[in-house]
């Protein structure tokens, strides 16, 4: 949801250093279009058109009402001269089968934002990256540690773990795990989220870390480690989804039949 990475050199270093994340640095789906957005590769759309025919409660991704955030800290003995970050993912996709239990989505990697104005202040961080700082740092996370042109989507399933008996109740589902495809690794870590339902809108909100190195990421690190990425990133979602009343196409578009 897969993202995130960053940490800012000081002004005075960022020109002779170069792009890093989290480390600032000079600038060195009904689906849309392919090229617009995409689905990635194996998304079981099938899966939910199905349940929906056999009248299972299946919900839509709502992107405008969503919101994921990662946040990046620097480290280091220099650690004084970076910044940490906060990238935001607006434009997840997704289907959630409530009866089942289980929801999948997907997100571009190329449409998550970096330090937004907001978002900064909310963490309280306390340093300021210039706006060329920002951009490199996007330029350089996409590029240089994600490889988003070769792996262009974060992917995530939320499942029941095997055995676990059923705990949802109208304000948690516990012995849930979330499985997140990044740089083509799958990784799953254990979930425990809150869950309101209110009418025909669900809202799910929750929060875990991931490590990059468990991804085959290698966070940025400069002058001898003296200024690195905090391998650990910690992510903070808040879902909202809507409930569909036809069978659905991928991302939460409704299909044809």
């Amino acid at each position: 949801m897969r993202p995130h990475i960053v940490s800012t050199l000081a002004r005075a270093t960022a020109t002779a250093l170069g792009a890093a994340l989290l480390v600032a640095c000079a600038p060195l789906p009904v689906v849309p279009t392919p090229v617009e957005a995409g689905v990635p590769p194996g998304f079981p759309d099938s899966y939910y058109r199905n349940a929906a025919r056999s009248g299972n409660a299946i919900f839509a991704i709502d992107p405008a009402a969503s919101l994921v955030t990662i946040v990046v800290h620097r480290g280091g003995t220099l650690v004084r001269l970076g910044h940490d970050h906060v990238v935001a993912i607006r434009d997840a996709h997704g289907l959630v089968d409530k009866t089942a239990e289980r929801a999948d989505l997907y997100a571009r990697l190329d449409r998550m934002t970096v330090d937004e104005p907001r978002l900064r202040r909310e963490m309280h961080f306390d340093t300021q990256p210039s706006a060329a700082d920002i951009e490199g740092t996007r330029t350089n996370m996409l590029e240089r540690v994600l490889h988003g042109e070769q792996h262009p989507f974060v992917v995530v399933a939320v499942r029941r773990v095997a055995g676990a008996p059923s705990g949802s109740t109208a304000n948690s589902a516990a012995g849930m795990h979330v499985s997140i495809t990044l740089n083509g690794v799958t990784r799953v870590v254990p979930l425990d989220m809150t869950v309101t339902t209110r009418g025909d809108v669900l809202e799910v909100s929750g929060s875990f870390s991931i490590d990059q190195s468990d991804f085959g990421l290698r966070p940025m690190s400069l002058l001898g480690g003296a200024i690195t990425v905090e391998d650990r990133l910690g992510l903070r979602f808040d879902v909202r989804a809507r409930r569909q009343g036809v069978p659905l196409g991928a991302a939460g578009h409704r299909g044809a039949g």
